[in-house]
């Protein structure tokens, strides 16, 4: 089944698939890559399981096929790790993910907490040329809405260095990358704070009592959470 998207003039094709095992092994590579780059300490059946929310004898069947396409390996550990070729593949899926967010935020006026779920269906079109002329569509964006970046169409990601607002020095300002947690609640919680990437602000305090911390934005005093504090990912501004 085919469907289409319209917009000012543009028509975007994709198509429903009969089987979605592709579907499926994006998936586990792109869960397995975000695993990978996360403090675990070993990425095996039991995390990537627990991560998707599914059975780990489904799990182990699907890793033994992506073993079998060279795309994981299984180590001798038990734990699992991609290969070249399915790294590739994870951060190919990431970017159509993150352009597509860009998209639905930009161009059709979502709000940034509502698109995550439409690109998880997205993310899977085949056609690089789609989403080559996608990224073109859209300006080349280096960042997606909730500042993280881009795969280029050769899967290379460009890397920066942030740290968590709750571990920073108090009494420096501080610019807001991109965000550890994307959870609709949170988005939402930001959003009526007016804190997004590229938002400026100085960090006043860390309150010891209860480990929140008080930040100057707009000339207002905001007191967040240790965990609010802890998942906003910032540089010194």
């Amino acid at each position: 089944m085919e469907y289409q998207i319209f917009y000012s003039g543009l028509t975007f094709y994709f198509w429903a698939m009969a089987h979605f095992a592709h579907h499926s092994e994006e998936n586990y590579l792109k869960t397995l890559y975000k695993l990978s780059n996360r403090e675990v300490k070993k990425v095996n059946n039991t995390a990537l399981s627990r991560e998707l929310n599914l059975n780990p004898a489904t799990v182990l069947e699907m890793v033994r096929k992506l073993a079998a396409k060279k795309l994981v390996k299984l180590m001798p550990d038990k734990s699992i790790q991609l290969t070249e070729s399915g790294k590739k593949t994870a951060l190919l899926t990431i970017r159509k993910h993150r352009l597509w967010e860009v998209f639905l935020v930009q161009k059709l006026q979502y709000n940034w907490n509502e698109v995550h779920e439409l690109a998880e269906q997205l993310e899977h079109v085949e056609s690089g040329d789609m989403i080559d002329r996608l990224e073109a569509f859209m300006g080349y964006p280096s960042f997606d809405p909730h500042g993280d970046p881009i795969p280029d169409r050769n899967g290379n990601l460009k890397t920066y260095t942030t740290v968590p607002l709750s571990n920073s020095p108090a009494g420096k300002n501080y610019i807001v990358m991109n965000l550890a947690d994307t959870s609709d609640s949170f988005l939402q919680y930001l959003g009526k704070l007016g804190i997004k990437p590229g938002t400026k602000l100085k960090l006043t305090e860390h309150n010891q009592y209860d480990n929140s911390t008080t930040i100057l934005l707009q000339k207002n005093n905001v007191q967040l959470s240790e965990k609010a504090a802890r998942n906003i990912l910032v540089q010194p501004a």
